[in-house]
Order: structure tokens, then C-alpha cells, then sequence
């Protein structure tokens, strides 16, 4: 299990009754009477303090559980840079469907500041030849379903979704995950004495080269040199503005999706590679002050013009992660036309795994 979403809710108290305000104001940043939505605001639902990370910008209600979300990519972001110069960054997509997860987990069903989000699973398939990049920032719209909702004290245990991300009438991507909710003081009991590494000193491990893993800056290499051929140990700057954004105790989802994408970068033949689809499985809590071992190997493909690479993350001799990545062979050449977004749109649905919580 890893909290892909931040480990304390950051909207407000006072923020609460701010919800339901957000909730009428349309796709294009504005309430009935004009005014745009308040950007603090937002920021605090999706749990980020810093503008250049939050990418929702608005939202609308069209039936009990369906959704639009407007949302804002940048050209440019310090750190889901483009790949190969071409590319908006695939993982921009994860990114997006976890904050207009809590976002609308936060207004539109109730849950309160203080509990904790959990993503137990997310999975998405993008369009690569519709990720080319422009000269302008990205205005896209995010479709929701939210489905298996189970309720709980006027807010939610747990939910499923699944989300269509497009732009001008064509697809960028179809994904779908599936998340939990925990109390604040379940989560206490839960975490117990592990929430005394918030904020402690992480010893900072040397990096691999960062052209080996994708990577400009070292500071963005989150992959130590390991022990053998594929595998390495996870390496974390807890002072790295946008994967550390907060304290937090334990090692968050984004990083690991990170470490997985630069694994598979490693692997593929000339490190060419570009993370077209993703299914991702959270399975526990990866600890900041253990080791953790990143392991990645390429998989047969079915279509012999994709590179397929499985990349695991095992932690006290127990898999806590596992992370399934496709890319096109000569990963930032455009391959296909994205279909028109249809009007009942097939979405893909999340797979269901027993006996979590």
C-alpha cells in the first residue's frame, strides 16, 4: 500500500464550506457571476502549495457520480519536462488523475480535512502522436465516473474511477485507479511511531548518471547505483520541491512511478523511451529510512512495435510496488490518431484486487 496522494489532507477547516462554491463554477474558471476560482484554494485540494504544480482549474457536476474537470498543463515545468524536446510528459497524466481524484473527493463527496487518501491501483493508456508539444500551455478537460462507492460517515471508505482526458474534441488518454479513504485517527493507529521520520534528515544516496535514466538534472535522478545489472536502490531528495512537496512519512506514489519510468528508460534499447501506458499496483507503505530496491526488466510484447518493461520495488525482502510501462520503439515518433471523444465514452475499467482496505 502507498498513499499516491498526499498524507494529510491540506484543504482547511474554514475551507469546507468553500466546497460547494467551487462545485458550480464551470470548466472555464468562472462562477455564474464572473468571479475565477480561487487558486489557493484549489491548491490546498489537491495538496499542493506551489501554483506550477496544481493543474486542476475548475470543475462541474453532471450527474451524482460523473465529472468534468478542466485542467491546465504547462509548456514548460520544472519537472515533468518533455520528453526528447517533443512530448508532454506521460506522467503529467498520472499526476492529473490523482489531483482531480482528491479534488473531487474533497468537494464533491465530502471528505473531511485530516483523512487520508489512498490509491491502491492506477492505470492509464495514452494517445503518444497527441502529446506532441506546442508553443502554448495545454487546456484540457477531464471526464470522471466514479463508480463501487462505498459510503461512510457522510464521506467515502473507498471508490473507483475512471477518467478520459482530452483536448479539442480528440483523446489523450483513458485511465482508471481505485482509492480509499482513512481517518485520521485510524491512520495514527495505522502509521503509528512511523510518523516520527516526518521531517528527519534522509541521508541523500549518490545518483547514476542522469543521461542513463532520462534525465537532465541530477537533482531529478531518484535511482542510486545497486547492487547488479537492473537494479537499484530508490534515492530520495525529500528537499525536491515537486516530488517532496510536503513532510510526508513515507515515500510518495509519484516517486515511485518516477523511479519506475527512469528504470525503464535504463533498460530499453537506447534508452528511448517514452511511458505511453502505465498499470501501476500500490501494494504498502514504502518507508523513508530503508532501503529500497528498484528492479526493472524488459517483457516480451505481443505488439512488436511497442517495448514493454516490468520494473518492481521491494522493500525489507517484501514487493510494495510493481509498475507495468509501454512505449512506442523509437519512442517520440507519433504513431497514431487519437479517435474523436465519443459521446458515452467507453472508459477502461479499474481491476479490483481482494483484501485490501
Amino acid at each position: 500500500m502507498v498513499q499516491l496522494i498526499s498524507n494529510s489532507a491540506s484543504a482547511r477547516p474554514e475551507d469546507v464550506g468553500a466546497f460547494e462554491s467551487v462545485a458550480v463554477r464551470g470548466v472555464d474558471g468562472t462562477t455564474p457571476r464572473g468571479r475565477q476560482v480561487d487558486a489557493d484554494l484549489l491548491g490546498r485540494m489537491v495538496h499542493r502549495h506551489d501554483a506550477q504544480d496544481v493543474f486542476p482549474v475548475g470543475w462541474t457536476r453532471q450527474t451524482d457520480t460523473q465529472f468534468s474537470v478542466s485542467a491546465r498543463w504547462p509548456r514548460a515545468h520544472r519537472f515533468f519536462a518533455p520528453v526528447a524536446g517533443r512530448h508532454q510528459d506521460p506522467l503529467l497524466i498520472a499526476e492529473t488523475m490523482r489531483q482531480t481524484t482528491m479534488l473531487l473527493g474533497h468537494a464533491a463527496f465530502g471528505v473531511p480535512h485530516g483523512d487520508q487518501f489512498v490509491m491502491w491501483e492506477l492505470a492509464y493508456v495514452s494517445e503518444p502522436g497527441q502529446l506532441l508539444l506546442g508553443d502554448e500551455p495545454w487546456d484540457i478537460t477531464v471526464d470522471v465516473t466514479c463508480s463501487r462507492i462505498k459510503r461512510l460517515r457522510g464521506s467515502i471508505g473507498s471508490m473507483h474511477v475512471e477518467l478520459l482526458l482530452h483536448r479539442f474534441g480528440t483523446v489523450l488518454a483513458r485511465g482508471g485507479g481505485r482509492i480509499s479513504c482513512t481517518s485520521a485517527k485510524a491512520y495514527g493507529k495505522l502509521r503509528g511511531g512511523r510518523r516520527q521520520v516526518v521531517g528527519a534528515p534522509i541521508p541523500l544516496l549518490p545518483a547514476v548518471p542522469p543521461s542513463e535514466v532520462g534525465r537532465a538534472d541530477e537533482r531529478d535522478v531518484v535511482l542510486a547505483p545497486g547492487t547488479r545489472r537492473n537494479v537499484w536502490q530508490l534515492r530520495l531528495d525529500t528537499g525536491h520541491p515537486t516530488l517532496f512537496a510536503r513532510p510526508n512519512d513515507h515515500v510518495p506514489g509519484i516517486v515511485l512511478l518516477e523511479a519506475a519510468r527512469q528504470a525503464a528508460v535504463a533498460v530499453a534499447p537506447g534508452r528511448a523511451f517514452l511511458p505511453a501506458s502505465a498499470r501501476t499496483d500500490f501494494l504498502r507503505y514504502v518507508e523513508l529510512d530503508r532501503p529500497c530496491w528498484i528492479e526493472a526488466r524488459q517483457l516480451p510484447s505481443e505488439d512488436p512495435d511497442m517495448i514493454r518493461v516490468c520494473v518492481t520495488a521491494t522493500q525489507d525482502d517484501r514487493r510494495a510496488f510493481s509498475c507495468t510501462l509501454e512505449s512506442p520503439v523509437g519512442a517520440c515518433a507519433p504513431r497514431h490518431h487519437a479517435a474523436p471523444v465519443p459521446e458515452e465514452a467507453a472508459r477502461q475499467p479499474s481491476r479490483r484486487r481482494d483484501g485490501q482496505s
